[in-house]
């Protein structure tokens, strides 16, 4: 059965992460589409995903494995905004936005997380 993804918070803020990281790597430099923007990419889209799978997984403790792995997704976006900043292929503003939102969404995975394991 499981738990409805388009209901979670940090899902919705995942998704509109996973999103914007799309939009944002769109000018990457062409050397980059198997490098940095490959791998920004599928880290956002990771962190969704992973929220969804678990969502659907019948026990807490599965749900909560997905969760962390969600989590570990998303401090590895983290630091692809901090690269993608340092090599110039975003701007300040961009960068500041995306820095944001992956932290708005880490907070709220993270309370998720904490709700999901005090269930009884």
């Amino acid at each position: 059965m499981g738990r409805d993804y388009r209901k979670i918070k940090a899902w919705k803020l995942a998704d509109e992460l996973a999103v914007l990281i799309y939009k944002s790597t769109g000018d990457f430099p062409k050397s980059e589409i198997y490098g940095l923007t490959s791998q920004i990419r599928r880290a956002a889209v990771s962190v969704a995903a992973n929220i969804v799978e678990g969502a659907s997984r019948k026990t807490k403790l599965d749900y909560s494995h997905f969760l962390y792995i969600s989590r570990g997704s998303l401090a590895e976006v983290g630091y692809y905004i901090h690269l993608s900043r340092r090599l110039d292929f975003i701007d300040e503003n961009k960068c500041t936005k995306l820095g944001r939102l992956q932290q708005e969404t880490a907070a709220t995975l993270y309370g998720l997380i904490k709700s999901v394991e005090s269930e009884t």
